[in-house]
């Protein structure tokens, strides 16, 4: 099969070679970076450049990758969009291609590398940078790294040291001498010896023309304002932040009357959380439906006697969208508990200070009828018990009687008694007179 070298003296593939020797490919090529942290965010990204890619006829989909790794879920699955394309695919390594992005690039139909980059460093690390352990996983991964070697003859061995501290890989040939405890990482130069890049290229339109296409069509894929505002809105911190604000500004403005600042700043750090992992491709339009729903439910606590079901109803409502949401629900239980405790200081700190502003009179009744307040009590007219009387009104059965020389307001037992008839008073409650018809 005849080869093309290239001016650094490697081999190019066969099929750069003919079409260099033949003719330039025309058509769009798109060229997508990878230059962030890999997690649910950047593989909605690749999706939609993929999906441009697709509708405008591409050619050539190019990867620019410079990238510390991520999520090994979310690498899974931008490597099986990279493998399973239509659309012929080429990793340009211009920095990192490390862990997680080491495996993306080996998904690719070829990879070009910028002087200076690297690739490998795949080893299992949890979020806190300790290496994993777990045999299962380890040798998963192992796996899905060896296969995507597989996929364009390279050699195996080196892609599983990439990630297994414990393999030790002898290939004086291919320039890899790892011993255990070490990890494979090669820079541009290691990896075209060792057959792990096809060439090297300054720029990605060099590695464009290296393959054989036109660079006169290139389109280059961006992030859109919503998904760098994503990138930032869905870090960690930031989300922490989101929800402490959020909880801590819903419940002030639930215990101080009105609807200010705090409802307002309140609401909108929740809107800004779930706008974040929408956008990033976390959260559905249910998360939105959990949320208003759970804080209409707190809204309704305080009107509605529910003995707590509302309240309690909406806030696992709120929780249930706040974890839906995020990208992962150990991290999003965790940020959640963190912004609670801090949201709890603050609000008994408001609580406290705006105590002599009477907020919680919203809750609990503080007002007393006093005669200062024209409040007069009812008097017990006791001393009518067993008086007689006549009747003035029709007693039907209330009425209005005369008894002891003043007009009462009088009831009887149910029977009708007509007016000026004689009656007598039987029994006193508060300021109920009851009456009955006395014989003349």
């Amino acid at each position: 099969m005849p080869v093309l070298t290239g001016a650094n003296g490697a081999a190019a593939p066969a099929g750069a070679a003919d079409s260099g020797a033949q003719e330039t490919k025309s058509g769009p090529v798109f060229i997508i970076p990878v230059d962030q942290e890999i997690e649910r965010g950047l593989q909605s990204f690749l999706e939609r450049g993929f999906g441009e890619a697709a509708s405008y006829g591409a050619v050539l989909i190019v990867l620019e990758i410079d990238t510390p790794g991520g999520l090994v879920d979310s690498a899974e699955q931008i490597g099986t969009l990279v493998r399973d394309s239509d659309i012929p695919t080429a990793a340009y390594i211009k920095g990192d291609a490390a862990s997680a992005g080491s495996y993306i690039a080996l998904n690719a139909d070829t990879i070009i590398m910028k002087p200076g980059s690297m690739i490998g460093a795949a080893s299992l690390v949890d979020r806190n940078g300790n290496h994993v352990d777990d045999a299962k996983m380890v040798s998963y991964w192992k796996s899905k790294m060896v296969g995507a070697a597989a996929l364009n003859g390279r050699d195996p061995d080196i892609a599983a040291g990439m990630m297994d501290v414990n393999l030790v890989v002898n290939k004086p040939e291919l320039g890899v001498n790892k011993t255990a405890g070490q990890i494979i990482a090669l820079t541009s130069d290691e990896a075209l010896k060792a057959g792990y890049a096809e060439h090297l290229a300054g720029t990605p339109e060099d590695a464009v023309s290296w393959l054989g296409y036109s660079t006169e069509d290139i389109f280059y894929v961006k992030h859109t304002g919503a998904e760098k505002m994503s990138q930032f809105l869905t870090n960690p911190v930031v989300m922490t932040i989101l929800l402490f604000i959020g909880i801590a500004g819903i419940v002030i403005e639930m215990l101080i009357p009105g609807f200010g600042a705090p409802g307002i700043i309140g609401t909108l750090a929740f809107a800004l959380y779930f706008f974040g992992n929408y956008v990033a491709g976390f959260a559905g339009a249910e998360t939105w439906l959990l949320f208003i729903l759970g804080l209409v439910m707190l809204v309704l606590e305080l009107f509605v006697p529910s003995f707590g079901i509302l309240g309690l109803l909406g806030s696992v409502c709120l929780v249930a969208g706040v974890v839906r949401a995020a990208f992962s629900y150990t991290h999003a239980l965790l940020n959640l508990g963190i912004a609670f405790a801090a949201a709890a200081v603050v609000i008994v700190i408001v609580a406290v200070i705006f105590k002599e502003r009477r907020i919680w009179n919203r809750f609990i009744l503080r007002d007393s009828l006093t005669k200062e307040e024209g409040f007069v009590p009812v008097l017990e007219k006791l001393n009518l018990l067993g008086a007689a009387g006549v009747s003035i009104t029709p007693l039907r059965p209330a009425g209005t009687a005369m008894v002891g020389g003043e007009r009462v307001d009088v009831v009887t037992e149910g029977s009708f008694i007509n007016s000026g008839r004689p009656i007598s008073v039987i029994k006193v409650e508060g300021g109920r007179v009851v009456v009955k018809e006395s014989a003349e």
